[in-house]
């Protein structure tokens, strides 16, 4: 299990949390490693990624854009969903999870977030027209797919260039 932890722009989140005694102290077993978009974590289990999440939320607040959980090589999903899989036990994750979003990275900072329609692959989203470098699929919950349509629909509306 890894923590990804998306850096707001502007921010050497490492650094951030390395030059502070307290993050420190949280981490010092952790080991993080420094990535273009932030950090990487890596945990024993679910629980204990929230765990750590909870005891950094100051610095999360702050610094983070975004926290993502890796369940698996290539599998990161939100905060939220973590929470509702580690707490409520109803949810179950497998193939064809309809409630994800395609995030977009240029030079270690997220250029774009895009709801994903359900069963298609992030290969289907170009490159160009999202504007990245490289992506990543992020499996959330419904309320945030919908939130993310909403916050883009309202930015068609702003520019009736489009």
């Amino acid at each position: 299990m890894n923590i990804l932890l998306i850096q707001r722009d502007g921010t050497d989140l490492h650094h951030t949390l390395f030059s502070s005694e307290t993050s420190r102290h949280v981490l010092r077993f952790y080991h993080p490693k420094k990535r273009s978009c932030g950090v990487l974590i890596t945990c024993a289990s679910l629980g204990s990624a929230l765990s750590l999440v909870a005891e950094l939320r100051w610095y999360i607040r702050r610094y983070v854009r975004e926290p993502l959980f890796e369940l698996e090589p290539g599998t990161f999903f939100t905060h939220q969903l973590a929470q509702d899989i580690y707490f409520e036990r109803t949810v179950v994750l497998g193939p064809g999870w309809q409630y994800r979003k395609l995030y977009g990275f240029k030079d270690g900072k997220v250029v774009s977030s895009v709801p994903m329609s359900p069963g298609s692959a992030p290969a289907e989203y170009h490159q160009e027209y999202i504007g990245a470098q490289n992506t990543i699929e992020i499996w959330c919950t419904q309320d945030e797919v919908e939130e993310g349509e909403l916050i883009a629909d309202a930015d068609d509306g702003d520019n009736p260039g489009k």
